[in-house]
């Protein structure tokens, strides 16, 4: 993976904000998106495109393109840096091979201390009972 690369690549678009802002949000474009093709993308080798393709599926479009917005804040420029902040860490994050789980045994000690407590709190509940009187 090539981040000068894949930063060349990166495509923005400004658009106007949602929500509340009265007069600001209304004429000024501050939210930031993001697209990047994942396919043409000269920034990784086809190894990773094929994993990316699989763990990013449901966020990417049939043409795999990725597509990320930003406009919490009323900066074009901080958008921005955050959109692409959050690109790099969901590239990073999804090409990291996970660790496989090795099995493992329970030692002795922790299978008698269950045990032991699975004991005491039987005694226990059995002391609450009512006494037979028989």
């Amino acid at each position: 993976m090539n981040i000068d690369i894949l930063l060349q690549e990166l495509q923005f678009k400004a658009i106007r904000s949602s929500g509340s802002g009265g007069q600001h949000v209304n004429k000024v474009s501050s939210k930031v998106e993001l697209t990047f093709d994942l396919e043409n993308s000269l920034g990784l080798s086809e190894r990773e495109k094929v994993l990316l393709k699989q763990r990013l599926a449901s966020r990417l479009t049939n043409e795999h393109i990725l597509i990320l917005q930003a406009g919490t804040t009323r900066s074009q420029h901080r958008n921005k840096q955050l959109v692409i902040g959050r690109f790099l860490s969901l590239i990073k994050d999804n090409l990291k091979t996970k660790k496989k789980r090795k099995a493992t045994r329970p030692t002795r000690a922790s299978v008698t201390k269950r045990l032991d407590t699975k004991q005491r709190n039987s005694v226990k509940k059995q002391l609450r009972k009512k006494p037979r009187l028989d």
